[in-house]
């Protein structure tokens, strides 16, 4: 009895303390794909939402409340009828600020190239050193990007053997056919998202996001006026990054995922410290500056 009991505790500890990282949504359209009936994208939509959900992606301990809240909103703009795919997919992640019950997005990009194949009835697995099909390697490589991004803002730099797997994915998927892999392929992909990442030349970006969430905003609760001018003066730090390299991706994902939170954010600052936000928001992130223009009201 003392052995049962032992034993129903320890497999309740262990489920408390190791658990899955991601807690994500997952959407599939198929709005101008004649033969993709409701019930291959419903199959299809379960397939990847338990791969995703319900498998631990690293070996650090997470309690339920803990587990990044993210999305993956696929459109199919083709399929055989049978196993191939063509697709887009927007991935969204966020994470919780302290003291609040606010949610900062962290990562925002869309892949252009996200094709696969899949089999009805076929069973994703998961292995980051060896071809695991291409379904499987693309959700597993967005899954490393989204727990490294979200570690990123808790430690300085602490994604990085995170991103390493992802490119270890990158690395054995560029003997495939399946596009965004490779470096020639585009300069938006999949290739140059974590070569970003693990570039030194973007570090500032990894080290804004530290310092901007940990410093920034999960002060805010306690410290508002101190927090926003913490958070304002970090962005003069991301003009030290050459936004004009070819494949640099990190500089559209920060600022698609943020501009809104910075206006948000920025908006009546005391005296005239809203007005020197917008015009450094608009040197950097020119794309987004009819959002930014509140910031001068």
């Amino acid at each position: 009895m003392v052995r049962i009991l032992f034993t129903l505790f320890f497999v309740h500890f262990y489920c408390l303390s190791w658990g899955q990282e991601l807690l994500a949504r997952v959407e599939i359209s198929a709005p101008q794909v004649q033969n993709a009936n409701s019930r291959t994208i419903d199959f299809l939509k379960k397939v990847v939402s338990d791969y995703l959900n319900n498998r631990s992606w690293t070996d650090h301990k997470v309690k339920p409340e803990e587990r990044i809240d993210c999305s993956f909103n696929i459109v199919i703009s083709s399929f055989d009828g049978v196993s191939q795919y063509k697709a887009t997919v927007q991935v969204n992640s966020a994470r919780p600020v302290y003291g609040t019950n606010y949610n900062s997005p962290v990562l925002s990009f869309k892949d252009k190239y996200f094709n696969f194949t899949y089999t009805e009835g076929e069973q994703l697995e998961f292995n980051e050193n060896q071809d695991m099909g291409t379904l499987s390697s693309l959700l597993a490589f967005y899954a490393q990007i989204i727990i490294g991004m979200d570690m990123d803002t808790f430690k300085s730099m602490g994604g990085t053997s995170v991103f390493g797997r992802a490119r270890n994915i990158v690395n054995y998927s560029q003997s495939t056919q399946s596009e965004g892999w490779r470096a020639m392929d585009a300069t938006d992909n999949r290739y140059w998202l974590v070569n970003n990442l693990l570039d030194r030349k973007y570090f500032p970006y990894r080290e804004f996001s530290y310092t901007y969430h940990r410093e920034g905003l999960d002060l805010m609760a306690e410290k508002e006026i101190e927090a926003k001018k913490k958070m304002a003066e970090l962005l003069v730090k991301l003009k030290d990054v050459d936004r004009s390299n070819t494949g640099n991706v990190l500089t559209n994902a920060l600022f698609t995922a943020k501009s809104n939170e910075f206006v948000g954010l920025f908006s009546k600052m005391p005296g005239n410290e809203s007005v020197k936000v917008f015009n450094l928001l608009a040197d950097l992130d020119p794309t987004n500056v009819s959002k930014y223009e509140k910031l001068k009201n």
